[in-house]
C-alpha cells in the first residue's frame, strides 16, 4: 500500500471515530434530559397526588368557596393528561395559580389553618414545591447543556445529520408570575 493511501486511511478512520463519539456524546445527552424530565414529572405527580387531600381538607371547612375548590381540581386534572413537558409547564402554571387562589381562600378560615391535617398536607405541598423547583432546575440545566452541544459546530453538523432537536425549557408562565386576585365580595 502506498504511504499516501494509508495517509487518507487513517484520516478517514479518525474523522469517523471522532463522528461516532461525537454522535453518542448527543445521544447521552439527550438521554440525560429526558431522565431529568422524568424527575420533574415525578415530583409533579406527587404533588397532584397530595392535592385531593388538600381539597377535601378545604372543602370541610370552606364549602361555599367551590370556584376555587374546583378550579384546583381542574388544573389537576389538565396536569395529569399532559403529555410533553410543553404541555406540563403549561398545566403546572394553571395549576400553581388554582392552588394559590386555594390557600388564599384558606387565609380566611382560622380553624382551617389550624387543622393538624391541613398543616401536614401543607409542609408536604411546600416540601414536594421545592423539589420540584430543584427537578426544574436540574432539567433547564440539562436543555442548556444539550442545545449548546447541538447548536455548536460541528456537533451542529451530527445534530443535523441525526435529527436532534433543540429541547424547549420548563418555564415559569405568566400565570405563574402574577399574584392571584381573590375577591371575598367585600367592597373598598
Amino acid at each position: 500500500m502506498k504511504k499516501s493511501t494509508i495517509i487518507t486511511l487513517a484520516i478517514v478512520v479518525l474523522l469517523a471515530l471522532f463522528c461516532v463519539g461525537k454522535y453518542n456524546g448527543i445521544v447521552s445527552k439527550e438521554e440525560n434530559v429526558d431522565n431529568k424530565w422524568a424527575q420533574v414529572d415525578n415530583q409533579l405527580k406527587r404533588r397532584a397526588d397530595l392535592i385531593p387531600n388538600l381539597v377535601n381538607t378545604v372543602k370541610g371547612y370552606a364549602t361555599h368557596e367551590k370556584e376555587a375548590i374546583d378550579s384546583v381540581t381542574q388544573a389537576r386534572a389538565q396536569l395529569a393528561g399532559a403529555k410533553t413537558p410543553e404541555d406540563a409547564a403549561e398545566a403546572n402554571g394553571e395549576l400553581s395559580s388554582a392552588l394559590s387562589r386555594l390557600l388564599v381562600v384558606a387565609e380566611n378560615y382560622p380553624n382551617l389553618k389550624a387543622d393538624k391535617n391541613f398543616q401536614n398536607l401543607m409542609d408536604s405541598l411546600e416540601g414536594t414545591e421545592n423539589r420540584i423547583a430543584v427537578a426544574r432546575k436540574d432539567y433547564n440545566d440539562g436543555v442548556t447543556d444539550f442545545n449548546q452541544t447541538i447548536r455548536k459546530f460541528p456537533g451542529n453538523i451530527i445534530a443535523g445529520i441525526a435529527g436532534a432537536e433543540k429541547k424547549k425549557y420548563f418555564e415559569v408562565t405568566e400565570k405563574e408570575k402574577e399574584a392571584p386576585k381573590v375577591d371575598f365580595g367585600g367592597s373598598n
